[in-house]
């Protein structure tokens, strides 16, 4: 696979004249208003003044034409001369975004019928009727990104006002903030110019990009064409900014002061990378962008730079040690774009795109409302990478060749210590509270990804047909540092003595891990426990996608799309032999015009999934091959309970592995490298294993139709009705399970005392498939000197290996009314969706609560809505000024119900030794009687205000922005993107308790700008 990918690389760059970019294409339909049906023989200019762009084409005999390898940049006009059979007409002010067909009807009125010259002037923009395929999506042009407020300018705040999107429950802080569809918001394929932009360990975004370099942003839902694959869900393609032959750019200044303008609220608030910030944070940011040409007709040049920092202070509290202080701590984002475009002839033209960012996300210590994390173990989550992407495209009469090449970098290192060969320390007092966390984060995750992606198109217009074929070849090196802490993890307990002793030194937040060593007496270490093996992992995913897609326009009012796709990724292979290689994926699409302003449009379509990078790496990186475990494992195979002819080797590996070290000295405890012998003997709760049958990569199965009318020159209306059934989805199977215990109501009502239906950890180990027990001669279970048992050394609890068996059933109506500004003086989008998603699995950690039982656990996804209203309004009362109102109402997001540890004494109401820590993916036991996400949280409503103020200043203009996000200061307990580990949907109790709130969305906040605009 890197031979073809390095071979793929060698031939786009030898047949790319030079550097290039994003191409698209336009189907322009000349209608006879008298007659209803196309006009043929009609000579129609296509033309855009911005980048010296025109040509000339005739209509066919249905009345179409189709021009292919059309630029992103600028605006187009299609116009008709007037003949000796029509008067003239035009359409203005058409932008094109990247891999789009984008379809307009030009009404002709024959002369015969008037006897006054009548032009017809369509109003170009998001309101038209799509005429070509059954795609379902939706789009965001500059003008309303513009106009819309968003948090920081960031692309992620504003997604979700895009229809069949919606804002995420996550599952760790960074994930990415959007749901399409409700699904996984990690199963989206991310794009810039019809390019990759995903980060493949987990999924979302590499680069996170401003709006400000933005011209549009479509999301594909459903139904779109073979060109596009690697998910089953939806795909989100950008298309950036380019220069013109006219000079245009911004400098702008936006803050978010904070308080004490902002609501206030007890619930802590989430900054742009979804991590948690207190009260007094504040956000300031800038940039500068400009564009135009350096050669006029020809060259372009479009260049952006921006800066965020967001000041966040924490609480370093420690009553015991008289300690309350601030630590100041920032977040710092930066981004810069640049962007080349270049006509060499009129049939050859290309582009240089870069993009890049830096990210750092400080944890500088304390907490939110106090804390005792003490700087010394501060550590900051970074986030870095860079594109570089060249294109050529070659535009002929029929034929439209286009060769991209991509290079990526992306590192994310998500805790970069402030003491990287420090230990980390936890310091207990003598009631054994902790006083203090010293040295370092304790973990380490730090990951490189170096991709290198090459796409090669023909597009082929031959007569009614628009043929198109290309092969897509992704190849990814992945080097993964991930484990425990090499320099190990202390607990220690100090006497009383020694905690006066730092009373009279008088602490600061400057306290170390050496400094305790200084303390009266020895230090007494509780626990310590150390990484054996630090070492990194190294893989390659290479993705290949082959397609060919025909589409024929059978009529000047039916068009029928066929095509077919074929995927193959690598990573499939898992522990087996061979990948997946029968991914062949059909799709199929109709559109019928019903009318000059209307058509229906029906379409069905197998989509893949890639296989995400963290189920290879996963099951490497927390596996292991003692003796004891691959006996173990050979037991699973006896028992057909994994496949004849297994081969042990391939499906385990020396993965990270933490030893706890009995009767350490403090600071003076063996390091890894010197405990390495002693893997064998080490028993863990979980062990992983890569699959012996590999990885199916998902499969989802698209059905929707639809029906648009256009109600006037710039209103829409459309409907979509939708319908995907998705299988193979990741679940991880517990291949050592103990025996099934599920507690029921009606046990839970007769026991006495709740803790008498808990089943004991022991008892479950017992019914095991594999002894993890050590034995005496006699075949008893061995004990230590105080009766408890002795496990077996090297063993493993449980053994987890991801299956691709999940499966997933949703249902949704969209309806959408556009209006686009035209001559009015306000414009509207308007979208409600009525939807609903099953599933037995919603994340690749997702476990059955009981004995692998994934029937019982179908149920809403937790990002499942019901009904989702979104809308934003704009008014123009006068000129240079512009006031819109965002709304986003929706009904309750799911609710887990989940043991009370008080009550029973612990989570684990079966005994498999799976608890509260990762309840959000249903790895905890349910409350008794209750199934999985069965309850609902309230419904959410809020609404946003932007006004921006224009006024002119020399050759440009000057607008003062001002934002009030939830201007009602609405305590909204549902339907804002967070981590599941903070939200409301995890709640303790059966239904009657109610609700305890934990966390609300954003109150009232305030964003004010000021930019100046030539």
């Amino acid at each position: 696979m890197r031979l073809l990918a390095l071979f793929a690389a060698a031939f786009a760059l030898l047949t790319t004249a030079a550097p290039a970019h994003s191409q698209a294409t336009l189907r322009v339909t000349a209608l006879n208003v008298e007659r209803n049906v196309g006009a043929a023989d009609v000579p129609l200019i296509i033309e855009n003044n911005a980048i010296g762009f025109r040509d000339t084409l005739v209509t066919d005999a249905q009345g179409q034409v189709v021009r292919s390898g059309l630029s992103t940049a600028g605006r187009y006009t299609v116009r008709a001369p007037e003949t000796n059979r029509f008067y003239a007409a035009r359409l203005d002010d058409l932008s094109l975004r990247s891999n789009q067909t984008r379809s307009v009807t030009l009404f002709l009125s024959p002369l015969a019928a008037f006897e006054l010259e009548q032009v017809t002037v369509t109003d170009a923009g998001v309101a038209e009727v799509n005429r070509v395929d059954a795609e379902v999506s939706a789009t965001l042009p500059v003008e309303t990104l513009q106009a819309t407020p968003v948090e920081g300018r960031a692309l992620s705040q504003v997604l979700y006002r895009l229809p069949n999107v919606t804002q995420a429950t996550g599952f760790f802080p960074e994930a990415p903030t959007v749901s399409i569809n409700g699904a996984n918001g990690l199963y989206a394929n991310y794009m810039i110019d019809g390019m990759d932009n995903n980060e493949n360990f987990l999924g979302g975004p590499q680069m996170d990009l401003p709006i400000n370099i933005i011209q549009d942003v479509m999301v594909l839902t459903s139904n779109y064409s073979a060109e596009y694959g690697r998910t089953g869900n939806g795909v989100i393609n950008v298309t950036t900014k380019s220069g013109s032959n006219t000079w245009r750019g911004e400098a702008y200044y936006l803050t978010r002061p904070g308080q004490p303008l902002d609501g206030n609220t007890q619930y802590a608030q989430r900054d742009l990378s979804g991590n948690a910030v207190s009260a007094g944070f504040e956000r300031h940011q800038g940039g500068v962008h400009v564009g135009g040409p350096l050669v006029k007709d020809q060259t372009f040049v479009f260049a952006s730079a921006s800066h965020i920092a967001d000041w966040k202070d924490n609480l370093l509290r420690v009553p015991q040690l008289g300690l309350q202080q601030t630590v100041p701590g920032r977040n710092q984002f930066s981004y810069a774009t640049l962007r080349l475009d270049h006509r060499w002839t009129d049939k050859w033209r290309s582009t240089l795109r870069t993009n890049w960012q830096r990210v750092r996300i400080e944890r500088q210590g304390g907490g939110l409302t106090g804390g005792v994390l003490f700087p010394s173990a501060a550590n900051t989550q970074q986030r870095d990478g860079g594109h570089v992407a060249l294109q050529t495209t070659y535009a002929g009469s029929r034929l439209v060749y286009e060769g991209n090449v991509q290079y990526s970098r992306f590192h994310w290192n998500y805790a970069n210590p402030a003491n990287p060969n420090s230990p980390q320390v936890t310091v207990l007092d003598p009631q054994e509270t902790t006083i203090a966390v010293l040295g370092h984060p304790g973990y380490t995750f730090d990951e490189t990804e170096n991709t290198l992606q090459v796409q090669q198109k023909l597009t082929w217009n031959w007569g009614a047909h628009t043929l198109k074929t290309g092969v897509d070849v992704i190849n990814t090196h992945i080097n993964l540092l991930d484990g425990g802490n090499p320099n190990g993890n202390y607990t220690v307990r100090l006497t009383a003595d020694q905690v006066a002793a730092l009373n009279e030194r008088g602490i600061t937040q400057g306290l170390r891990a050496t400094d305790l060593s200084t303390l009266p007496g020895p230090v007494n270490v509780l626990n310590y426990a150390v990484e054996l093996r630090p070492g990194a992992l190294t893989k390659w995913q290479n993705q290949v996608g082959v397609y060919a897609e025909d589409r024929w326009a059978v009529s000047s009012a039916l068009t029928v799309t066929a095509g077919l796709r074929w995927d193959y990724d690598s990573l499939s292979k898992g522990g087996g032999t061979t990948g997946d290689w029968n991914n062949i994926a059909p799709r199929l699409s109709l559109n019928y015009a019903l009318s000059p302003r209307s058509s229906v449009r029906a379409g069905y379509g197998i989509f893949y999934d890639k296989v995400l990078a963290a189920i290879y790496t996963d099951a490497v990186m927390q596996s292991t091959t003692s003796a004891a475990y691959r006996d173990q494992l050979q037991t699973l195979i006896d028992q057909g309970r994994l496949p004849a002819g297994t081969s042990i080797a391939r499906i385990t590996a020396n993965g990270n592995l933490t030893a706890t070290v009995p009767n350490a000295s403090y600071l003076d405890a063996p390091r890894g490298a010197a405990l390495a012998a002693a893997r064998d003997d080490v028993f863990s709760n979980e062990r992983r294993i890569l699959n012996p049958n590999g990885y199916e990569n998902p499969m989802t199965q698209q059905f929707s139709i639809g029906y648009q009318r256009q109600l006037g020159a710039s209103t829409l209306f459309y409907v979509d009705l939708m319908h995907t059934r998705s299988r193979h989805l990741p679940r991880l199977v517990d291949l050592n399970a103990p025996a099934p215990y599920d507690v029921s109501a009606a046990e839970l009502a007769a026991a006495g005392d709740p803790a008498d239906v808990v089943r004991s950890q022991f008892a479950a180990d017992q019914t095991r498939p594999t002894d993890i027990f050590q034995r005496t001669s006699s075949g008893a279970i061995a004990r230590d000197a105080n009766g408890n048992p002795l496990y077996r050394p090297g063993a493993a609890r449980t053994i987890t290996m991801t299956e691709m068996a999940g499966a997933a059933r949703y249902w949704a109506a969209t309806f959408n009314v556009v209006n686009a500004r035209g001559r009015d003086d306000f414009s509207y989008r308007l979208s409600y969706t009525l939807s609903r998603l099953r599933n037995n699995t919603d994340d690749i950690n997702f476990r059955a609560e009981v004995a692998n039982d994934f029937a019982d656990e179908w149920g809403p996804s937790v990002n499942d809505r019901t009904h989702v209203m979104e809308g934003l309004v704009t008014y123009y009362p006068t000129a240079g000024l512009g006031v819109t109102l965002g709304a986003t109402v929706q009904s309750g997001q799911p609710v887990n119900r989940i043991p009370d540890a008080v009550l029973f004494g612990t989570t684990d109401l079966n005994g498999d030794g799976r608890s509260y820590g990762a309840a959000y993916v249903g790895n905890s036991d349910r409350w008794p009687g209750t199934a999985r996400n069965s309850d609902r949280l309230p419904w959410a409503a809020t609404f946003d205000v932007s006004v921006r103020y224009a006024v002119p200043l020399y050759n440009g203009r000057v607008q003062l922005t001002a934002d009030v996000f939830n201007v009602l200061n609405d305590q909204n307990w549902s339907g804002y993107a967070n981590s599941a580990t903070q939200s409301n949907q995890i709640q303790v109790g059966p239904a009657r308790r109610g609700l305890v709130k934990k966390n609300a969305g954003p109150p009232r906040q305030f964003q004010f700008g000021i930019a100046y605009r030539f």
